[in-house]
C-alpha cells in the first residue's frame, strides 16, 4: 500500500490548536479504509487558523494496467461537490450583482420550462418553481433521469427536464435532485452570457488560485496522468465526448460541463475553497473577498425549516439532513456536501475547521462505500482539537 504520512510538523498542529498525540488518529481512518478495500486511495486535508495538515494513502489507479500511488497532486473527480463549489457560488455572485434574484421563477430564464408550465392550468405544480427551490432541492423535480443513453444534445437534455411533469409542488418536500442543478448551470451561463466552464474559471478558480481545479473536457496527457481513476471494473470512463473523464454519465452527455457534476480538483484546492467559507467570503490566501458575508450567511442558515425530507441551506447539507456526513462530534452548525465518487467537504465555523476527504471509491465498484470513513474522519478531527 502506497502511503504518504501526515506531515511531521508538531508546530503546525499546535498552531492549529490540535493535540499532536491525537493527530495520527485522523490518518488512521483513511489507512484502515484503504487496507479494508473500501477505496483504492484518498487524500485528506484539515485546515484550521490558516494552517493545514495533510495525509495521502493508497493508489490513484489500481487495475490491470498497474498501480499509481496517490499524492497531494492527485486530481479527483469531485462529482456532486460541483454543486457547492461551482454552481452555488456562481449563483450567489449573480445575485450579489443584481443580475438575478433567488426568488425569480426558473421559467424566467428557461423558455422550455415556461412553455411547459403554460400548458398546465394556473396554480398547478411547477407554476412557481424558483431558483431558491432549485438550490434547496425543493423544486419538486425527480432525483434523476437517464439523460445519457438517448443521444440528446445539451438543448434536448434541458428541454427534457423542463417538460417532465414535476413529482411534487415546489416547496412541498426536500428531494435531492441532480436535475435542478443541471438547470441552474444553464441559467448561470445564460445570465452571465458565458459558458459555465468559462464562468467558473474566471470567477472562482483563477481568483482563488485554484490552479488544479476545473472542468475537464479533453485533459492534456500531463493532467490525465494526475487523475485518480474512477473507471469501474469492466468499464471505460473517458469514452464519452472528446474523451471526457468524468464518472457521471449525465455530465458526460453534457460534454463534462454541468451544474451538478464535472468538477475536478486536488484536496488542497478544495481546502482553499473551504477556507473562503470559513472566512465568511474572504480568502486570506488570495488576499481578496470573493463572496459577501451576507451571501455566506444566507447560504448556510437553515432554508427548509418545516419542509419534510431534509435540512438544507442553499446547496449545503446541514446537520440533521439524511445526507449529513458530519459524524458525531462536529458542532451543530457544521455544514458540507458529498460526491458520489467518494468525495466530501465539510466546514465547521464553531470549531474553525475545514475538512476535505477525497477518495476514488467507485474505482473498485459502485458497491463500495465510504460513508463510515467520512464519519470516522470527522470524528477524529473534532477529537484532536485541544483548545475548543
Amino acid at each position: 500500500m502506497s502511503e504518504v504520512n501526515w506531515l511531521e510538523d508538531t508546530e503546525a498542529a499546535e498552531a492549529m490548536g490540535l493535540d499532536p498525540a491525537r493527530v495520527p488518529w485522523i490518518g488512521n481512518t483513511l489507512r484502515e479504509a484503504v487496507s479494508a478495500g473500501e477505496t483504492p486511495g484518498g487524500v485528506a486535508v484539515v485546515s484550521r487558523r490558516g494552517r493545514r495538515i495533510r495525509f495521502a494513502c493508497g493508489n490513484a489507479v489500481d487495475d490491470d494496467t498497474g498501480q499509481t500511488p496517490v499524492s497531494f497532486e492527485t486530481i479527483f473527480d469531485c462529482a456532486s461537490l460541483t454543486k457547492i463549489v461551482v454552481t452555488l457560488p456562481l449563483t450567489l455572485l449573480l445575485a450579489e450583482r443584481g443580475q438575478l434574484r433567488l426568488d425569480d421563477p426558473a421559467a424566467l430564464y428557461l423558455p422550455s420550462l415556461a412553455a411547459a408550465e403554460a400548458k398546465r392550468r394556473s396554480g398547478t405544480r411547477g407554476e412557481q418553481m424558483t431558483l431558491r427551490h432549485l438550490l434547496t432541492h425543493t423544486a419538486g423535480l425527480a432525483p434523476f433521469y437517464d439523460l445519457h443513453s438517448h443521444g440528446f444534445s445539451r438543448e434536448e437534455i434541458v428541454d427534457y427536464i423542463c417538460q417532465a411533469p414535476p413529482e411534487a409542488a415546489p416547496g412541498a418536500r426536500v428531494v435531492y435532485s441532480d436535475l435542478g442543478y443541471i438547470l441552474l448551470g444553464e441559467i448561470i451561463a445564460k445570465v452571465a452570457g458565458r459558458p459555465l466552464r468559462v464562468r467558473g474559471a474566471g470567477e472562482l478558480f483563477t481568483r482563488l488560485g485554484l490552479a488544479s481545479s476545473g472542468y475537464l473536457t479533453a485533459p492534456a496527457p500531463e493532467v490525465r496522468r494526475r487523475l485518480a481513476s474512477t473507471a469501474e471494473p469492466g468499464t471505460a470512463v473517458g469514452a464519452g465526448p472528446a474523451g471526457v473523464p468524468v464518472h457521471d454519465e449525465n455530465a458526460r452527455a453534457l460534454a463534462g460541463v454541468s451544474g451538478h457534476a464535472g468538477l475536478f480538483a486536488t484536496a488542497d484546492d478544495l481546502a482553499s475553497y473551504a477556507e473562503l467559507w470559513l472566512g465568511r467570503g474572504y480568502s486570506a490566501a488570495a488576499g481578496r473577498r470573493v463572496l459577501s458575508a451576507a451571501a455566506v450567511e444566507a447560504a448556510t442558515r437553515p432554508c427548509t425549516d418545516g419542509v419534510p425530507g431534509g435540512c438544507r441551506g442553499l446547496g449545503w447539507v446541514l446537520r440533521g439532513d439524511p445526507f449529513d456526513a458530519a459524524g458525531d462530534l462536529l458542532s451543530p452548525v457544521a455544514y458540507g456536501h458529498t460526491g458520489f465518487t467518494g468525495t466530501s467537504l465539510y466546514i465547521d465555523p464553531e470549531l474553525e475547521l475545514a475538512c476535505v476527504l477525497l477518495t476514488n471509491r467507485v474505482h473498485y465498484g459502485r458497491d463500495r462505500s465510504v460513508a463510515g470513513l467520512r464519519a470516522k474522519f470527522h470524528n477524529t478531527v473534532a477529537a484532536a482539537i485541544a483548545d475548543a
